[in-house]
């Protein structure tokens, strides 16, 4: 038989539980009110949803735009005689490059990155001390003809090339509104077929040499850079006129503003760099005033973008390293998201920035 302690102890729990159970009710009648009177009473929801966001810190991601992918890059020689221009596909080049040759003229290296291009050029014939540079890139080497110099550099250095004189005239071919030599162009599309057809690789993971970063480089210390003239002989010179309105620098080529073949399209860009390197004739025994130099080494330059310009230092370790391009503190300088002309210039041209020329010292 049940004692009655017993039973009043069941007694006792089930009460408990009932209670338990109530108090539940309520809590849930309360925040049913409560979301009732904030979504059903008239009150503005959106007031809410701000003040949630408030508290909330979004961060808007941005990527580089100029150099991205895993596409190998392509160096191409582009004849830059003034019966050349305008040159084919120098609008979509993320990186060119200019430097000296023989007679005071001077060539262009244009480096295409992913890109689709139906026309490039003209195309000419390449030079050792180019090589450096695609080098540091990573990239397959297309020219037309070689100096002695360079085709001997380009088996030594193992360089990934294409020389258009030793392919067929579909790869290659002549156009006819302009003259030989000033006339043999390709497409990228032609340059990965026969970069295949030698087992080339054709993707990459180096880094560019330039440290690109999405924020915007100001040089709020540098000097106004409106207009830099760069001279390559004494009718061989280059003109940078700075568009505020888009931020980018416009080019003129011995008084020629550089443009699109086809479409004439302004060739712009966004960061200009200068470089002070010796050069010196070759003499080689064909007296035909080839030109050498030694990139390797540390260099005075200048680095130039919206409208301001810096004193820098472009050191080379080797041939095939990337330059470094740091301020007159060691710092390694950052470079705006956009394309890059690099004008390595003999070292003691006199390169004039907003009216003040300057004559550059001694390489260190």
């Amino acid at each position: 038989m049940r004692s009655k302690r017993g039973e009043s102890n069941k007694k006792h729990k089930k009460i408990i539980i009932i209670s338990v159970i109530i108090l539940i009710i309520a809590a849930l009648a309360v925040a049913g009110a409560y979301v009732y009177k904030i979504y059903f009473s008239g009150r503005d929801v959106s007031t809410d949803v701000n003040n949630v966001e408030e508290n909330v810190i979004v961060v808007e991601q941005k990527s580089l735009q100029t150099f991205v992918g895993d596409d190998r890059p392509i160096a191409v020689m582009i004849d830059n005689n003034v019966k050349a221009m305008p040159h084919a596909g120098i609008t979509k080049a993320y990186a060119v490059y200019e430097i000296i040759v023989e007679g005071g003229e001077s060539r262009l290296m244009a480096l295409f990155k992913g890109q689709d291009l139906p026309k490039i050029g003209p195309i000419r014939s390449a030079r050792h001390y180019f090589l450096d540079y695609a080098l540091e890139h990573d990239a397959i080497y297309v020219h037309f003809g070689w100096s002695p110099q360079a085709e001997e550099d380009i088996k030594i250095l193992g360089v990934n090339n294409i020389n258009g004189i030793a392919q067929s005239s579909t790869d290659f071919w002549r156009v006819k509104d302009k003259y030989a030599p000033h006339n043999a162009v390709t497409s990228t599309a032609n340059i990965l077929k026969m970069a295949e057809s030698k087992k080339y690789r054709t993707t990459s993971s180096k880094n560019s040499p330039f440290k690109y970063i999405v924020d915007d480089v100001n040089l709020e210390e540098g000097q106004k850079a409106d207009t830099i003239t760069i001279p390559y002989s004494n009718w061989n010179s280059v003109k940078w006129v700075y568009d505020a309105e888009n931020q980018n620098y416009l080019r003129y080529s011995r008084n020629i503003q550089e443009v699109e073949w086809d479409t004439g399209e302004a060739a712009r860009f966004k960061n200009i760099i200068i470089e002070f390197i010796a050069n010196s004739t070759l003499y080689d025994g064909e007296n035909k005033d080839r030109q050498t130099m030694t990139t390797i080494g540390s260099k005075d330059g200048y680095y130039i973008t919206n409208g301001k310009a810096i004193k820098i230092k472009c050191t080379k370790t080797s041939r095939s390293g990337q330059t470094v391009y740091t301020d007159l503190s060691g710092n390694e300088i950052d470079v705006n998201d956009g394309t890059t002309f690099v004008q390595i210039v003999p070292i003691n041209a006199k390169v004039q920035i907003e009216g003040n020329v300057e004559e550059q010292g001694s390489e260190s």
